[in-house]
């Protein structure tokens, strides 16, 4: 998968391993993944290790994400989209966002599903790296 990142890296205040993950080349017109195995990782999970250890201890690795979508006022401030993890019929803390750039998929995404009278959760994995925690995105899943 290729790091879709803006100049050198996407969020500078970010460490470069926590910047998240994830590719235009993955879509095709209408922002509509290319196949089942499409996927983006959160960025600033680091932040959120405590949340994603909650789940991981209730031995959770694949949840529903919770995403609100982008509202007129976050379009114009160019907000971050934070995602929190749907868990025993709760919703955790939030565990990560979307990495900067890549809103405009997940809000096709969440458009579809919305459209398709389908949940408006998109599936997403919790696992372990070198560097702790990562939430991924299975978009691939919402074609």
């Amino acid at each position: 998968m290729k790091i879709f990142r803006f100049g050198r890296l996407n969020n500078p205040e970010l460490a470069k391993t926590d910047q998240g993950t994830g590719s235009f080349d993955d879509y095709a017109y209408d922002l509509i993944p290319r196949n089942k195995k499409v996927t983006i990782e959160l960025a600033d999970s680091d932040a959120h290790q405590d949340a994603l250890r909650t789940v991981v201890g209730q031995g959770i690795t694949e949840a529903d994400a919770f995403i609100t979508r982008r509202s007129a006022a976050d379009e114009r401030t160019d907000a971050p989209t934070p995602v929190r993890l749907f868990v025993n019929q709760r919703p955790t803390p939030i565990v990560g966002y979307v990495p900067r750039g890549l809103e405009a998929p997940v809000e096709a995404a969440l458009g579809r599903l919305a459209d398709s009278g389908r949940s408006q959760r998109i599936v997403a994995t919790v696992r372990p790296t070198k560097h702790g925690l990562r939430v991924t995105l299975l978009l691939g899943q919402t074609r």
